[in-house]
């Protein structure tokens, strides 16, 4: 019996009859939520890690929201003032606005947020490069004073994935970028509940009581976000038959990355809504270590790049779903603003194994054992684990196969040493589209050495490039612009596509009012 065949026969034991679960006056107002992973970190800035994201948005704020259209909107702040032909930003926040610990929200909260914020998030790296003071004159007045006009900041300050320019106290923004936070405290709509943890298996937020919701209408991040319900609890499963069977039966409300395999019995069951809520989908990546060898060395990463089949992984992924199967792509996913097919014509296409181990040899590899962190509980990311290792050992790459939860992974690629002294060498991850649609939000598509993300690519041409584009004067000379960081990188390879898909959600027909986008748990109800 193969992989798919265990998942449907375990899923329909799921699907017997089975105990009603009994509604009571608690379960209306308690959320139950199957992360896709659990919250292994807890600070918004330290990780790219989308359930970090998740927790992000139920517990902090941001100055601007993003709506379902993608255009920034005031959240925490009324509006802001222009001078100085662009270069002058004023921002006022909103009155009335609490943390969680009950203290005011000032303006130098803010600014020492944004400080710590933009030493790590790629968009904000580029607003922090463009500002020559970033100042709280008053305690509701935020000031940018900015080297050059900079008409992106709303949009920076309003990114709704990672990394959140989460709003803090100044005590807890005080804290060094690269060290996390010691406790999660904000002023967003839900409070985190430390003491109720169990790691690896719960997390639980209660309602903010002194949330201020903006007026307006939800949408996104941006409006009202108005939190109806008294507690949410995320429960870590990491076998998908046993979170369907949960969903089925009421035990839970709402599962976030049902595996693709079991979809088509989830869509059977009238208590069950299986839809796409992120329209702008997810795209796998195998990201590469530039500091370690083997990987450090560009012409080994272009062998690779070329050894990874696209429309295998997702396949794999997939199962040939043609609702949710969208291929291959190149550094932009299929149907960005800056998508072309510079790089995707070029990685598509039938892989000659035998070629690439030639090639590789010829790029100077001399066995050098590869550590390949594979997650083992993100079905989406161990399938294409399994494709990208087999791909590589064709090849003639030494793979050491490391098999470990997401939480772990996570942990360990925070290691810039050798692998002999616990370091790694790939991983696969995945981003959303709608953080890798542009040059100035796709933060593996950097080359900003140390001060990126994991893997560390290095590469001034990709940071030149990249600097043009966010001061392009029109969306044509934008779009060549990402034309240009396409071809550079197929030369640098920050990181090896892997292909792209719809997730969708599946959750129960009692909750009501879940908006567009990624979770965000606000304007939700259950009946």
């Amino acid at each position: 019996m193969d992989r798919r065949q265990f998942l449907k026969a375990s899923a329909a034991v799921a699907f017997l009859p089975a105990a009603p679960h009994l509604a009571s006056a608690q379960d209306a107002k308690t959320l139950r939520f199957v992360p896709y992973s659990d919250v292994a970190i807890i600070d918004p800035i330290w990780t790219n890690g989308y359930s970090t994201r998740t927790h992000a948005l139920l517990v902090w704020d941001t100055l601007y929201g993003l709506d379902d259209q993608f255009q920034p909107q005031p959240q925490m702040v009324e509006g802001h003032v222009v001078e100085e032909d662009g270069k002058r930003w004023t921002l006022t926040l909103r009155p009335g606005l609490v943390f969680h610990d009950g203290s005011k929200v000032l303006a130098r909260d803010a600014v020492a947020s944004i400080k710590r914020w933009g030493a790590r998030d790629t968009f904000g790296q580029a607003l922090m490069a463009a500002t020559d003071e970033l100042s709280a004159p008053d305690d509701r007045t935020i000031v940018f004073r900015l080297k050059a006009p900079f008409p992106q900041l709303p949009a920076a300050l309003a990114r709704p994935s990672a990394l959140v320019a989460a709003i803090m106290p100044e005590r807890l923004a005080a804290t060094d970028p690269f060290k996390q936070i010691p406790e999660a405290i904000g002023s967003g709509p839900y409070r985190y509940l430390t003491a109720e943890r169990i790691a690896g298996a719960r997390h639980v937020y209660a309602r903010h009581e002194g949330y201020v919701p903006r007026p307006g209408t939800p949408s996104f991040t941006a409006g009202p976000r108005t939190p109806f319900l008294d507690r949410i609890e995320f429960t870590v499963m990491p076998d998908a038959a046993t979170a369907v069977s949960a969903l089925q039966t009421g035990a839970v409300d709402w599962v976030e990355q049902p595996i693709i395999d079991l979809l088509p019995l989830l869509r059977k069951d009238p208590n069950i809504v299986v839809e796409v809520k992120d329209r702008t989908g997810m795209a796998g990546q195998l990201r590469l270590n530039h500091l370690q060898p083997p990987f450090n060395n560009p012409a080994i990463r272009r062998v690779i790049l070329q050894a990874i089949d696209q429309e295998e992984c997702m396949n794999a992924v997939c199962g040939g779903d043609p609702q949710v199967e969208r291929g291959s792509i190149g550094f932009f996913p299929n149907n960005s603003p800056m998508a072309s097919d510079v790089a995707a014509k070029a990685l598509k296409g039938p892989k000659d194994f035998g070629k690439l181990k030639q090639e590789l040899a010829a790029a100077g590899y001399k066995g050098e054992r590869a550590v390949f962190l594979a997650a083992q509980d993100v079905p989406r990311i161990s399938l294409v684990c399994d494709v990208a290792a087999d791909a590589l050992r064709k090849i003639g790459v030494n793979v050491d196969f490391v098999a470990a939860d997401w939480g772990t992974v996570l942990q360990r690629i925070s290691n810039r040493n050798p692998v002999e002294q616990g370091g790694w060498s790939c991983y696969v991850t995945y981003w959303a589209g709608l953080d890798l649609g542009s040059p100035a939000t796709s933060s593996p598509l950097r080359g900003n050495g140390a001060k990126g993300s994991p893997g560390w690519p290095d590469s001034p041409q990709i940071e030149a490039l990249r600097a043009r584009f966010l001061t392009a004067g029109d969306s044509a000379e934008q779009k060549a612009i990402a034309r240009e960081i396409e071809l550079q990188a197929m030369q640098d390879v920050p990181y090896v596509p892997a292909g792209q898909y719809l997730q969708p959600v599946a959750y129960r027909k009692n909750l009501t009012g879940m908006l567009n986008g990624v979770p965000v748990f606000t304007n939700l109800r259950k009946g």
